[in-house]
């Protein structure tokens, strides 16, 4: 399982393109990706998906599509990424066959806990910390709360909102099985490098 999970937004490339982006994030050994473009049209986000697709091949990096089950099909990615609110893991199990992954983003106890009785691979929850991009879900959750759910949840728990280095060691002591991740990397001037710092860091919290 994967620790380091990286989350697409072009918009937040400062320019560059997004493949660019996720082959020095390959190249630094990041393990897996969700391809989160929903703004654009679907023939759009297909075109890019495969180009992506090439590069996570060749490092052997997993790609998740986010919400889309079709696309997922249609380009045979490793899985899909779901929101709380959206298709019920089950049905798109049904979909994909037993092969794929399937995440789901959480916000609360009770969305984690359904999330896991519905047979998802493994949960987001959050925002944790304070982050503009997550402000449309209310209050940060804290430290605690994660921690608190961590204990009654069996599935691997991603914490996601507000994650960069100086609370690393805070997130692996409260259980987390790993972080996602979108500006860190996204807007990072040196792209690869700034991977590495943080896995080589997480290398040293988790306790696998």
């Amino acid at each position: 399982m994967f620790e380091l999970y990286l989350i697409t937004d072009r918009h937040q490339t400062h320019g560059r393109p997004l493949p660019e982006i996720i082959q020095a994030a390959s190249e630094a050994h990041v393990q897996a990706v969700q391809f989160r473009e929903k703004d654009l049209p679907l023939r759009d986000q297909l075109t890019l998906a495969m180009e992506i697709q090439k590069i996570t091949k060749r490092y052997g990096m997993k790609l998740f599509i986010n919400d889309r089950v079709d696309l997922c099909l249609a380009i045979d990615a490793d899985g899909v990424h779901l929101p709380s609110t959206g298709l019920p893991v089950t049905v798109a199990r049904k979909m994909l066959g037993p092969g794929k992954g399937i995440g789901v983003s959480c916000h609360s106890l009770d969305d984690v806990l359904h999330a896991e009785a519905e047979g998802a691979d493994f949960a987001l929850l959050g925002p944790i910390y304070d982050t503009p991009s997550k402000r449309k879900y209310g209050a940060p959750l804290g430290i605690d709360y994660f921690k608190n759910v961590k204990e009654v949840t069996r599935i691997p728990l991603f914490a996601i909102g507000g994650i960069n280095e100086s609370v690393l060691s805070e997130v692996f002591e409260a259980g987390a099985n790993g972080v996602a991740m979108i500006s860190p990397i996204m807007k990072a001037p040196h792209v690869r490098e700034q991977c590495e710092i943080f896995l080589r860091k997480i290398a040293e919290l988790s306790p696998d």
